[in-house]
């Protein structure tokens, strides 16, 4: 058994809002074993721990979850190297991350299938975060919103294309008004536990609402980008997504989202925001030339263009994000973690498991300072990081 200690723990309360409490012990192996107060730890108690984590008023939080994410350090998902997603996992312990989700691109099945497979393998490796299947972002899409996804390779929807891999896709972006199905594509995947996301999408607002309200689409990808925007007459997707008590995901690197837009939804979905990272194999590598996709990709500072200027993905690393947030809209720091932990847990049914430190679920631990810098991550009790 292992404790923390001398920390500022993001704890649910008994209605479930996260809050900052201290002095407090949390005890844990694989599992969180208990939370309770430090003054009642005897010394006896002390000497019996394997380990005794003093956190020096830093933050003692979930481990953060990245439920879209490309690549990072030089790897990507769409790579057919084994070794790709195990570099990811080992960087994205660095930045607080105990779990995430492998992204997958626009490409032909066969290569996708690869991807997958190896998406499969690596769920069952115990080394940095945990994978907890894949996002797949694409081939149903629209080709007027494909963003950075090739056009080639968009198909129409089939659900018998992705039915073999349903044990790993566990969110897929589509854009309804390419389904003309009355909703059948969503259903089937809401059979198999799979969260359909709307995204690269052209949809207007009433497709896009029915699509969320009607047949149960409760996710948007990158919210305002590839999609429809909010217009006076015209609300489209962005409306919908705020009209609604969808999911949106954000990426906060102030490229993608401007700041004043990241504040306008932070007070309209406090309680329905997933922060992401979207981050591309470029992510933890600096300036320079690299790619997505099959597709060049330039970088400089916190921007990442194809050649034709289109914004490609990031390179922001999560704990990053979740500071550019809080400086952005004056958020509490449970209010920040919320979107990267509760919220995400509770979309993918994973709740019950992870997503809050709460004895009975895993011992997955994020401690960080003031300025977010990590200073550990614990992934089912396992020292994944440590500054």
């Amino acid at each position: 058994m292992k404790a923390i200690i001398n920390g500022r723990f993001i704890i649910p309360d008994e209605t479930g809002r996260f809050t900052v409490e201290g002095g407090l012990a949390l005890f844990f192996d694989e599992k969180i074993r208990a939370i309770r107060s430090a003054a009642t730890v005897s010394a006896a108690e002390r000497e019996e721990l394997e380990a005794c984590i003093d956190a020096r008023g830093a933050y003692v939080s979930p481990g953060f979850l990245n439920v879209h994410i490309h690549g990072c350090v030089g790897a990507d998902t769409m790579d057919d190297d084994p070794e790709a997603i195990r570099k990811m996992q080992l960087f994205q312990a660095r930045t607080g991350v105990t779990a995430f989700l492998p992204t997958t691109m626009t490409y032909d099945f066969p290569t996708l299938g690869r991807a997958f497979r190896h998406v499969r393998e690596a769920m069952a490796r115990e080394e940095g975060a945990r994978v907890l299947g894949c996002h797949m972002e694409g081939p149903f899409i629209s080709p007027a919103k494909k963003g950075a996804q090739a056009e080639k390779n968009i198909a129409k929807a089939d659900f018998a294309k992705i039915a073999p891999y349903q044990d790993i896709v566990k969110i897929i972006t589509v854009a309804p008004e390419e389904l003309h199905d009355g909703g059948q594509f969503i259903a089937d995947c809401h059979a198999h536990g799979i969260v359909v996301s709307l995204g690269h999408t052209a949809a207007d607002y009433a497709t896009a609402r029915q699509a969320i309200e009607e047949y149960g689409a409760k996710h948007i990808t990158h919210l305002f980008n590839a999609m429809t925007g909010l217009h006076q007459r015209h609300p489209g997707v962005v409306g919908a997504a705020l009209d609604t008590d969808a999911n949106c995901e954000l990426i906060v690197d102030n490229v993608h989202i401007h700041p004043a837009a990241q504040r306008i939804v932070y007070r309209l979905k406090k309680d329905h925001l997933i922060l992401i990272t979207d981050s591309l194999r470029a992510c933890g590598l600096g300036d320079g030339p690299s790619e997505l996709g099959g597709q060049k990709v330039f970088v400089k500072g916190t921007l990442a263009t194809l050649e034709d200027g289109t914004i490609a993905g990031s390179v922001l690393c999560m704990n990053d994000g979740l500071r550019i947030f809080r400086e952005n809209t004056g958020a509490p720091i449970e209010e920040v973690v919320t979107a990267v932990t509760k919220t995400p847990a509770k979309e993918l049914g994973l709740y019950g498991e992870l997503g809050s430190l709460s004895a009975g679920k895993n011992a997955d631990i994020t401690i960080f300072d003031d300025a977010l810098k990590i200073q550990r991550t614990i992934v089912a009790g396992r020292d994944a990081y440590s500054a």
